[in-house]
């Protein structure tokens, strides 16, 4: 079949991939400038700092030998850095969540996407705003921030959405007599993250290398140069919680900065300033809740959806694992 799939993170990508190896034509669009989703690496005069997903870990056997497999090519290692908690500035130990082992992609997380893509037909900084049913086929709506005159593609014999549930309920909302499956994802939604990115001169001196923090605007803190084959330097992310990120989403960007700038000097007792310092929305971050099961395929219209907010029988949303697990599963229902 000749198979359109719209979304370039973890879930898109491992589903075309899989749709390829099983004979397929398969095309892939994704929106931004680079593949990968959330699993992004924002590179700087200083080196590239992991702005999104900050490492992955394994527990189903079909990740974990997946997994084995990029250890092998030397696409991911393992990240020992120390991991606590910070509970009004102070570090206590994390727990039992501290003995898992977290791996990360090498040299970045972003270069983990460029690699799964290598060999995939993907079409970039091109947005699908419409699914079009012709006869048994579909066409796609595509538009180009460079190019104002809309396009379309296909005809395609099948349709995979790897998008955040928001934005796949959009694009199925007006055929929802058509597709059952549009009400179930119309039932999700993802809340967005604000990213902290810092760069300091010198080191800060932190005896961790991450921890959850209790009682912040940021949940999350990481040295990004304590993962391997990182450039070095004392270069630190900062992921803001679900809840003041969507109360100030439509903030000022240089506000937002201030803001979570005071909450890191806050959270760790340090009151360097940076020579680098930015942030990043992330407007589809974490899924509230999860739909059962793996994926949704409707094998009379031949549309697919897939994502990390997916059960896929673990137990939470938003892993890597879960994005990989989806994908696979529809590539699997597809044939």
């Amino acid at each position: 079949m000749h198979i359109a799939v719209i979304g370039a993170g973890m879930a898109g990508l491992t589903c075309a991939r899989q749709l390829q190896q099983q004979g397929h034509h398969v095309v892939v669009y994704e929106r931004n400038a680079d593949v990968g989703g959330r699993m992004g690496t924002r590179q700087t005069e200083l080196g590239g700092f992991d702005h999104g997903a900050q490492y992955f870990t394994a527990t189903s056997e079909r990740f974990r030998k997946e997994v084995a497999a990029w250890r092998k090519a030397g696409w991911a290692a393992p990240w020992e850095g120390r991991l606590v908690k910070l509970e009004k500035g102070t570090a206590v130990p994390a727990g039992r969540s501290n003995a898992k082992q977290r791996m990360v992609a090498v040299p970045g997380m972003g270069a983990l996407g460029a690699r799964l893509a290598a060999e995939l037909d993907v079409r970039c900084e091109l947005s699908v705003t419409r699914l079009e049913r012709h006869g048994d086929a579909w066409l796609l709506s595509l538009q180009c921030d460079t190019v104002p005159v809309p396009a379309t593609a296909g005809p395609f014999d099948a349709v995979v959405l790897a998008l955040p549930a928001d934005i796949a309920s959009r694009l199925l909302q007006p055929l929802t007599s058509l597709l059952p499956l549009a009400a179930q994802v119309s039932q999700e939604h993802l809340e967005p993250c604000w990213a902290l990115i810092l760069g300091f001169e010198q080191p800060l001196d932190l005896d961790y290398d991450g921890a959850w923090v209790e009682g912040s605007r940021l949940k999350w803190i990481a040295r990004d140069a304590s993962k391997p084959e990182r450039r070095p330097g004392e270069h630190w992310i900062g992921h803001a919680s679900e809840a003041w990120s969507t109360e100030h989403l439509a903030d000022d960007p240089e506000r937002v900065k201030e803001k979570l700038l005071k909450a890191f000097h806050e959270a760790t007792g340090t009151h360097v300033q940076p020579v680098y310092a930015d942030v990043h929305r992330w407007r589809f971050a974490q899924a509230l809740s999860t739909l059962p099961g793996a994926c949704l395929w409707d094998g009379q219209t031949r549309v697919g959806v897939c994502g990390d907010w997916f059960a896929a029988g673990l137990d939470g949303s938003g892993r890597v694992e879960n994005a990989f697990l989806s994908g696979s599963a529809l590539a699997g229902a597809i044939g």
